[in-house]
């Protein structure tokens, strides 16, 4: 992940904490450190030996891996860190040395996936695991240390520490991941290929930014022909097949709240596109499990001419653009 985009995502996401709450309890040092470092390094590993480490803010972005440790020099009663790979990884955490008092309200929670505006991504409907399993606690846990493992390539941990001094080290390391599913883009532009192999289960490729999304490539099990069409006229048919490509836009990030724009149930040999004006613009495979299902699309950041203003694609209440 580049400097720029590292920097643009970091950024982002401290906007949207800022409406969180979260920020309030950055201290102005962590901030400003932090956003240097996060400009200054490249975090190159010289050697399969070298393990990188570096302090853990309170609020904080990891794009790569390494050994990251928090000393509180003051309460803090609201932090997270987002955690983010390449989309064909999964994250490994772990835990230790810590010291925090659980019985006075301090705790560590690692989350499998990010929760942004009170939203999770994946939604529910995506996740293979129930919301509840999702979830490590530290306070919660009988062994010394506590681990976790992503799903998709994003996770996350919230933590409250109220004794100034109390500390612990989060350990990153990234993991293969064959078949991705359920992606958080780093990148405003890129493309990329889902594939689902008899597998019953739903996959986003979810790129927090407004832009324009081109299938190139859709093959599912039950194919008849190769039409775009708006989502009012087809929901019923794509839905009720069981395998079909959806576009959704929204401004936050949980699927199942966002705005169906368009969906595509018959395979596809051409170019089809679409912008979307949206914080938030995905593209989700449904699976029946039955077929081995396949998509292909290309994406990339809109021109600020090109932001729809009323009505853009003909479809009423998409989203607002100030």
């Amino acid at each position: 992940m580049s400097v720029a985009l590292r920097t643009q995502l970091f950024l982002f996401l401290i906007s949207l904490s800022s409406r969180m709450g979260l920020s309030r309890y950055i201290e102005d040092n962590e901030a400003s450190d932090g956003l240097y470092s996060l400009l200054s390094l490249d975090q190159k590993r010289e050697s399969e030996d070298f393990v990188f480490h570096r302090p853990l803010r309170c609020l904080d972005m990891l794009a790569t891996e390494g050994h990251f440790t928090f000393v509180a020099s003051q309460p803090q009663l609201a932090c997270a860190a987002f955690i983010i790979a390449e989309p064909s990884e999964v994250i490994s955490l772990e835990l230790s040395d810590v010291s925090i008092d659980c019985s006075a309200g301090d705790f560590i929670k690692m989350f499998d996936g990010w929760v942004l505006k009170g939203e999770k991504f994946p939604s529910r409907q995506d996740h293979p695991l129930p919301l509840h399993q999702r979830y490590t606690d530290y306070c919660s846990s009988t062994a010394p240390g506590a681990t976790s493992r992503s799903s998709q390539n994003v996770a996350m941990v919230f933590f409250r520490i109220h004794s100034p001094e109390s500390s612990f080290t989060l350990a990153v390391k990234k993991l293969h991941n064959p078949f991705p599913c359920n992606i958080m883009s780093q990148s405003p532009e890129g493309s990329f290929t889902m594939v689902m192999p008899h597998q019953r289960r739903n996959c986003s490729f979810s790129i927090i930014y407004p832009v324009e999304i081109r299938l190139t490539e859709l093959s599912l099990g039950q194919a008849k022909s190769n039409e775009l069409s708006p989502q009012r006229q087809v929901w019923s048919g794509c839905s009720g097949s069981g395998d079909y490509v959806e576009l959704l836009g929204g401004n936050g990030v949980d699927t199942s709240k966002m705005f169906p724009v368009a969906d595509l149930c018959f395979s596809l040999s051409g170019l089809a596109q679409m912008k979307i004006g949206c914080d938030n613009s995905v593209v989700r495979l449904v699976s029946s499990g039955n077929f081995i299902n396949r998509v292909s699309f290309q994406y990339r950041l809109l021109e600020h001419h090109e932001l729809p203003k009323t009505r853009e694609n003909s479809l009423d209440n998409f989203c607002a653009v100030e």
